[in-house]
């Protein structure tokens, strides 16, 4: 049955995945484009908290977790803690509204693969996920309705990473990340020109930019976990992402084009590359702003779990010296998200349901980006289930998330985003390193 589920799961995200660009977000065009790393669809589930951390989940937001210690009694037969296993994809559905139309648009992506091995008081992990995506076709039309701008852009940034954790004593655990980011971001720009009598003139002029980008981040991270009752179970956690740098490689031309109007297909006569080198932006390093989060949240192991956390960024200190908006600017970003889980009986020995995971959340914040002086921000709330599958010792399962939420703003003629994102995924776990009973 279990290896049904990792081929389904396998083939759904891998074939919506890459068939389709990461996301349809206008907002794609700023910065590096839309984050596309918020966590786990166990996190995403409970509104994007990370601050509760357990032994057989993985928690990709926070090294500490790669310990995977539980203060409560062992739930694996005082055997060893397993290796786990995560896997997740997400098909999002776009609605565009601005003050005069309405558009939808749809995307999917692959969202992580990753593996995470507890050693004694040790621990590490590894994977691979994306992180930003840029996928935005936008058209900018003048006061008559004609089309007086176009802009396209696609590409994004991968991570792999690779952590350690170490589980300072029973209580305590601490952790860090190294991560590599690479990948590409590719844009297009159209001024379009009119003669007098308001006929698009015959060749217009397409600006064509690449820029190559790659380089290495730090993700700091401490876990407190601490019995406060019989019952009670507190959880405190703290990760801090340090400012890094992105080195980017640029390219940008200019392409004289004819323009289908009917059909909008783009017929290139002639390029001409442009001289970055004598500007100084044939290779530059786009700043990457510091990250904070602070977390905490009580419950009772195996049963309920209800927690906080609030993460800030120092957003306003991005920059990317190959690419300026008049427009926009950015701010310091923060948000603020609420969640948690309910498990009737996580050990039933009849009642499937029972054994389900029931996860909610809400968030809210500023995402950093203002656009004519227009604070962007966004809130969603989220549902998911945690459905157990596989060996009942091992408490593999297959996750199910569904987010709804809204971005931005339909003031000064911009655009608001409503989301609704369903996540999936399998959180799988095996004994890679387990004593014979028996000879």
């Amino acid at each position: 049955m279990i290896k049904r589920l990792i081929v389904i799961c396998i083939t759904i995200i891998s074939s919506y995945g890459f068939a389709q660009q990461g996301t349809a977000s206008p907002y794609s065009f700023y910065g590096l484009g839309s984050l596309k790393f918020k966590g786990t669809v166990e996190n995403r589930s409970m509104g994007g908290i990370s601050v509760y951390l357990d032994s057989i989940h993985v928690n990709l937001r926070n090294p500490a977790a790669y310990v995977g210690k539980n203060i409560e009694a062992n739930p694996f037969d005082n055997e060893s803690r397993p290796v786990k296993f995560t896997v997740a994809g997400t098909i999002n559905e776009l609605k565009l509204e601005s003050n005069s139309s309405e558009e939808n648009a749809n995307s999917s992506t692959f969202d992580y693969l990753a593996v995470s091995v507890p050693i004694g008081k040790f621990g590490f992990g590894f994977g691979l996920l994306p992180y930003t995506s840029v996928g935005y076709k936008l058209d900018d039309f003048n006061s008559d309705d004609d089309l007086e701008y176009r802009y396209r852009g696609e590409g994004g940034t991968n991570r792999v990473f690779a952590g350690f954790g170490y589980q300072i004593s029973n209580k305590l655990s601490a952790g860090i990340d190294i991560n590599y980011s690479f990948g590409n971001i590719q844009n297009t720009a159209i001024e379009l020109e009119y003669t007098p009598e308001g006929e698009l003139v015959q060749f217009q002029t397409r600006q064509d930019s690449r820029s190559d980008l790659s380089g290495l981040s730090l993700n700091l991270g401490l876990s407190y976990k601490s019995k406060i009752t019989d019952k009670l179970e507190l959880s405190a956690t703290a990760t801090y992402a340090p400012e890094s740098k992105l080195n980017s490689t640029n390219e940008r031309s200019y392409s004289s084009i004819l323009l289908n109007q009917l059909t909008g297909e783009e017929l290139v006569r002639n390029t001409i590359e442009e001289d970055l080198e004598s500007q100084g932006l044939d290779k530059t390093e786009i700043t990457i702003p510091s990250r904070l989060s602070l977390g905490a949240g009580i419950g009772q192991p195996k049963l309920w779990f209800v927690g906080a956390e609030y993460t800030m960024q120092n957003t306003s200190d991005f920059s990317n010296p190959i690419f300026n908006s008049e427009i926009s600017t950015f701010e310091n970003s923060s948000q603020f998200a609420i969640g948690g889980f309910y498990i009737p009986n996580y050990n039933a020995f009849s009642g499937y349901f029972k054994r389900v995971v029931y996860r909610a959340g809400f968030n809210f914040g500023n995402t950093g980006l203002v656009i004519k002086d227009e604070s962007i921000k966004e809130f969603g709330i989220s549902f998911g289930l945690g459905l157990p599958v596989g060996n009942r010792s091992l408490f593999s399962n297959a996750n199910i998330g569904v987010e709804y939420g809204q971005r931005g703003t339909t003031n000064k003629n911009l655009i608001k985003e409503n989301f609704l994102n369903f996540n999936i995924s399998l959180s799988l776990n095996s004994r890679w390193f387990q004593k014979r009973k028996y000879d």
